[in-house]
Formats: structure tokens, sequence, C-alpha cells
């Protein structure tokens, strides 16, 4: 896997081999990036369950101001960690269950990447503790990347885009 665009374009990133981490695929991640272009530059990013990192680092690369990186899984988090390494950026990854950081979190984030594991049951009960503690900056989005076949209460949050990608959808909120 490669970063596509933006200041580390071509970099590759470390293999993935766990079983329990289902990276994007380029063709989704670029879409998302392709659809977030001309917003992301400058803001503040949210990787909640991010697994190899590499969605939090295409952020950076095309030009987000920080990047927050969160799972509870160590090897996920190693596998950041080591992500970043190899591209040069240092900051924040949590190893942290998602609700455990949202509720201690006092920060407002321009931007929210929710991939949780497909049939977690967690989609609800993160945008539900999102909203709570109003961790989205008055213009943020929240883009969910999810099985096709699932559908979601997105709460108090309007949906106000959605793009299938074969059996991956995303679906962007604010």
């Amino acid at each position: 896997m490669r970063i596509d665009s933006g200041k580390f374009k071509g970099r590759r990133l470390i293999e993935n081999k766990y079983d329990h981490i289902r990276p994007t695929t380029d063709k989704v991640r670029q879409a998302l990036f392709v659809k977030l272009q001309f917003f992301l530059p400058g803001k503040s990013v949210l990787d909640l369950f991010c697994g190899t990192g590499a969605i939090g680092i295409e952020a950076l690369s095309r030009g987000a101001e920080k990047v927050v990186f969160v799972d509870k899984d160590i090897r996920s988090v190693d596998m950041t960690k080591k992500n970043l390494k190899t591209m040069g950026i240092e900051t924040k990854v949590y190893k942290c269950d998602a609700m455990i950081f949202l509720d201690k979190c006092e920060e407002k984030f321009d931007l929210i990447i929710l991939d949780p594991p497909y049939k977690s049951g967690l989609y609800e009960k993160v945008l539900a503790k999102i909203f709570e503690k109003k961790l989205l900056a008055e213009e943020g989005i929240i883009v969910c990347e999810h099985d096709s076949r699932d559908t979601f209460d997105y709460g108090d949050f309007e949906v106000f885009d959605e793009k299938k990608y074969g059996n991956i959808t995303l679906t962007y909120l604010r």
C-alpha cells in the first residue's frame, strides 16, 4: 500500500500482516480524499479505529495540520507508529478503547474518520458520544466507512452524501 498524493506521495506503508486489520482499499481511500481535497488543508483530524494509520497518514500528506490516531489493539498501534516513523511524522497515537478516548477527549476535530470493526455495534455509540461531547467542529465532517449492507441510526448528525464502492460505503455526516 502506498500514499496516493501530497508530500508523501508514492511512499510505501508497512505491509499489513494481521487478519484483524481491514485496511481501506486504495479505490475507497482515493475516492475519500478526492472528495475532501479542498476541505482538508489545515484541518484537525481524528482517525478513530486507525488500523494501519493509512487514512490519517494520507490526510497529513494532503495537508491536514494535525491527526490524532486511536486504536485499542496494540498490533494496530504498533503498525501505525511504524508507518508514521517511516514517513518521519511525529504525532499522537493512543492505545485506547474508542469510547474511553472520546469520553476523556477535550478537543474538537474538523474531520473524524470512523472505521470500526464491521458488525461491532459501535457506530451508534461512537456517534452519540461525539455529539454529546461536541467533539466535531462547527463546519466539521464525519466519514463512516461500513459494509454496504449495514444501516445505522446516525442520531443527531445529518447524512449529506453517501457513496458505494462494491461492498464498502462511505457515509458523510455533518
